[in-house]
């Protein structure tokens, strides 16, 4: 059983939803990132993702993209990555998810990038440009190594396609909560309420259900916990905590932070 599978179970024991937390590996730089994961390991994170940097992140939306502009900036490349990935996996048990783009996988081939993945200790991998239509080799690899292929569902993806899209994930499924790029946004639309409860109904408890793009606050991530999510997750707001700040101050920033936001998903009795 999967690390990430092995944490809801362990949440849902607890009567805890899941706290998902991104961080762009190289932002600000190597020191910084150890320093960034470290905070959210000790202010109760449950899943960490980390966003391997790539020229053109579609999906990302300005603060990301900017984190990932300097941490390219800073040299950052698919070898050092996995290299900042072993130095975390010493340091926690924790479920790791790379998130990034699939050219970076394609280029170097689906099975030696997943193998170097796995070694370094990743546990599953979200790629937000990748169509289930084509994911057959890319499914192969994750499967033959035993890992997580997590796909994205958005709010106006059809019954039919959210079906075939479970089929093809494992550890959780990724509900876009908003059209258009990451970024925090002021309140839940209602669109995004209706697709979080389409996508709970058509799931039947096979894959919790997380939802990103947008969620920046302990409020906004206790409503969308209320409306049925399972997880929330949780990228730009710590990048924009991270901006500016030195090394040996990042850690205590977003512990506090991930500790008020962990407190969010927190079912009461």
């Amino acid at each position: 059983m999967s690390r990430i599978k092995n944490k809801f179970l362990e949440l849902k024991s607890k009567n805890q939803k899941a706290l998902i937390a991104y961080v762009v590996v190289g932002y600000p730089n190597e020191k910084g990132t150890i320093s960034a994961v470290r905070g959210l390991i000790k202010g109760g994170a449950d899943i960490i993702e980390l966003g391997l940097p790539f020229s053109d992140p579609l999906a990302d939306g300005p603060v990301i993209q900017n984190a990932t502009h300097l941490a390219l900036k800073n040299g950052i490349n698919t070898t050092k990555f996995f290299s900042i990935v072993k130095k975390i996996r010493k340091e926690t048990d924790l479920p790791l998810v790379l998130m990034t783009y699939t050219n970076l996988l394609y280029r170097q081939g689906y099975e030696k990038f997943i193998a170097s993945a796995k070694k370094a200790g990743i546990d599953g991998f979200i790629l937000p440009d990748m169509p289930v239509e084509e994911a057959m080799q890319y499914l192969n690899a994750v499967h033959k190594y035993k890992a997580d292929a997590i796909f994205l569902v958005s709010p106006n993806t059809s019954k039919e396609r959210i079906k075939k899209i479970i089929r093809a994930s494992s550890g959780f499924l990724y509900l876009v909560s908003v059209y258009g790029t990451t970024g925090a946004q002021q309140k839940i639309k209602k669109y995004t309420i209706n697709a979080i409860k389409k996508a709970k109904q058509i799931s039947n408890g096979k894959i919790p259900v997380a939802v990103g793009f947008g969620v920046s606050n302990p409020t906004q991530a206790r409503n969308f916990i209320k409306v049925g999510a399972d997880a929330i997750i949780v990228g730009s707001a710590f990048l924009r905590l991270i901006e500016g700040l030195e090394a040996k101050k990042i850690e205590s920033h977003i512990e506090r932070f991930t500790r008020n936001l962990k407190e969010s998903t927190r079912l009461k009795n």
